[in-house]
């Protein structure tokens, strides 16, 4: 369950170039706090984290937008889905399913 997942990145590529567009909540895993490691060349931000690798357990699992409006799903994950986890609280998981998105958060206990 924590086994964090592998991403090189490409130093020379990395540097404030200009203002980017700013993309859709729930695309990429990008928050104005956090990003997925993968998105450090494209976006700047206060922290990056290396997902960590969680499993979806015996039931499905929404995919929600935000933790404030759960009616939003994204998606539906799969018993036995991976998750690449890069925010887990005692209650909600945010992460996302690849370095290109959907992103969202997840009920912790839906986790195996």
């Amino acid at each position: 369950m924590n086994d964090p997942l592998p991403f090189a990145l490409d130093a020379s590529v990395i540097g404030l170039t200009g203002p980017v567009a700013w993309p859709e909540k729930g695309t990429l895993p990008l928050r104005r706090d956090l990003a997925h490691i993968a998105l450090a060349p494209q976006f700047l931000v206060a922290h990056y984290a290396v997902p960590t690798s969680m499993t979806i357990g015996d039931a499905p699992a929404p995919l929600v937008r935000s933790t404030t409006t759960e009616d939003d799903v994204i998606a539906t994950l799969e018993p036995g889905a991976t998750f690449e986890a890069l925010d887990v609280t005692s209650t909600w998981v945010w992460g996302c399913l690849g370095p290109d998105g959907p992103s969202g958060y997840v009920k912790r206990t839906a986790f195996a």
